[in-house]
């Protein structure tokens, strides 16, 4: 679909619950993640209220960038499972009510898939236009503290260019075979009932044709960061055609890794390329209440007039877990929930946000990703006991700390847990539509309290969260009850007093 987004479209309404697999449940005694694992751990998805998984790179792959080097996109690593294993999911999924999206990794190939082996074979390769090759490299520099986004190819005598690690060489999308290949990647995922996917690094696939050297390259950065080529916006054009000629409103959410909210803007195109793109601001974000304040008021600002759908997430696989941002404040993490689950928009949750986790820490022999985000990645700790639901061999990376106490197991037996707060804030988001469309408003507050309204029709909610670690007092205009507080509080139902304790979050209804 083109223009103007309807109301009833589903993504507008979800909470999608990211799944990184290795780190989620093992069913096999290897001490790695596996789909079988997560099939057996859909009910808990179900159990908190989340309505559509995201699930990071399952395809096969040498596990360079854990995943994100993909040497077959349309078959399953063996250490997660098989293709019959996902279409299992899919299918378990649906049966539940839940959607599922997939990752598309459209930037770079492994260095193993057999179009780069083919292509660096010679000069004369029929898929040596397939990647980007050239005589002498420019100044760009590659993510993951690669150094140079170029690598010498000895056989055939040229570079290649690769963004990320020199295992990742870049695809050239302004050849059409690779679109048309990588289109039939999509359209495999598709035909199978994927509803959509999270796109991988959105902004990079436009290269700029000059290559002409970067001032920020020179200063050390990686080009990744930054990188925003008109050419991407006709890469993505094209994958939302194709996205679109498939029924039941599949979506595409992009990583466009770009720090500012009006380039990111430009992604959604005139409703032609991203249904959304992630908002990073708020994963960088401490707990403070001008940092949050601003990048609300500049999203707001800038997207509703576009009529572009915002997301909100505060943790996810690359980056620290925001309760460790917070200074391992669980209280901080409780009111956050709040927050994040009352935006206009779509939230995003990363595993383990509705236990409370922190980021695990990794001493230097056990560290495995080449870009130091382990920490974030640790297994989720299923039951109270050790080995926390994760039977056999040790798991690939430490757990969090305090497993037990943060174990599902223990976070359902406790009502109030934060795994309730997340349950009894998505069951209050789901029951109204102002929490889930409406529009959003700020009041004015002290300026350690952020207050807004949110309002659809004749359905009002009122959303206050105080950042102050001391108790502050606060009256709204009009009168309003309590639906639910992240932490203490009067019980819900009833009349909001006019205070907030430290560092607490609560979501109002009016008085009737």
């Amino acid at each position: 679909m083109t223009g103007t987004y309807s109301d009833e479209i589903w993504w507008k309404s979800a909470v999608v619950y990211q799944i990184y697999p290795r780190s989620f449940a093992d069913s096999n005694g290897d001490g790695v993640g596996d789909i079988p694992g997560i099939l057996a751990h859909l009910d808990h998805i179900c159990r908190l209220g989340a309505d559509t998984v995201w699930v990071s790179p399952v395809f096969k792959s040498p596990m360079a960038d854990a995943g994100y080097d993909i040497s077959d996109y349309c078959d399953i690593d063996p250490l997660f499972g098989t293709l019959d294993d996902v279409q299992r999911l899919i299918d378990e999924a649906h049966a539940r009510g839940l959607r599922l999206l997939l990752d598309f990794v459209p930037n770079h190939t492994s260095d193993r898939h057999p179009w780069f082996i083919e292509s660096r074979s010679s000069r004369a390769s029929p898929k040596r236009d397939w990647y980007i090759w050239r005589d002498e490299p420019n100044d760009w520099r590659a993510a993951l503290g690669a150094g140079s986004a170029w690598t010498w190819d000895e056989k055939t005598g040229q570079y290649y260019l690769h963004f990320f690690l020199p295992q990742q060489p870049d695809l050239n999308w302004r050849n059409p075979e690779v679109v048309e290949a990588m289109h039939g990647v999509l359209r495999f995922w598709l035909d199978r009932g994927v509803d959509g996917f999270r796109i991988d690094v959105a902004h990079c696939t436009g290269k700029d044709p000059t290559f002409a050297d970067h001032p920020r390259c020179l200063a050390g950065e990686a080009l990744v960061d930054f990188n925003d080529q008109p050419y991407s916006h006709e890469v993505l054009r094209g994958i939302r055609r194709l996205v679109d000629s498939y029924p039941g409103d599949r979506v595409l959410v992009g990583e466009v890794n770009i720090r500012s909210t009006a380039s990111v803007l430009q992604y959604y195109g005139a409703g032609d390329e991203l249904h959304m793109s992630f908002n990073f601001p708020p994963l960088d974000a401490p707990w403070d209440p001008i940092v949050f304040r601003t990048c609300i008021r500049e999203v707001d600002t800038l997207m509703r007039p576009a009529d572009a759908w915002p997301t909100w997430v505060l943790s996810n696989h690359d980056n620290v877990r925001h309760r460790t941002r917070y200074n391992g404040s669980l209280r901080r993490a409780r009111a956050a929930a709040i927050l994040l689950l009352s935006l206009r928009g779509t939230p995003f949750l990363f595993q383990g946000e509705e236990l409370g986790l922190e980021d695990a820490r990794i001493d230097p022999d056990r560290r495995v990703d080449p870009g130091g985000r382990d920490g974030c990645r640790a297994p989720l700790p299923w039951t109270e006991q050790p080995p926390h639901g994760w039977n056999g061999a040790p798991p690939w990376l430490p757990f969090p700390p305090n497993p037990g106490q943060h174990s599902a197991e223990r976070q359902w037996a406790d009502s109030g847990s934060i795994f309730h707060l997340y349950r009894h804030a998505l069951e209050l988001r789901r029951a109204s539509p102002a929490l889930r469309l409406g529009d959003w408003e700020e009041i004015d507050s002290p300026p350690e309290i952020l207050a807004f309204r949110r309002r659809y029709g004749d359905d009002v909610r009122l959303v206050c969260v105080n950042f102050a670690d001391r108790e502050l007092q606060f009256t709204p205009p009009g009168k309003w009850r309590a639906a639910l507080y992240s932490e203490g509080g009067p019980a819900a139902g009833t009349r909001f007093p006019g205070k907030l304790e430290r560092e607490q979050a609560v979501i109002l209804e009016p008085e009737t």
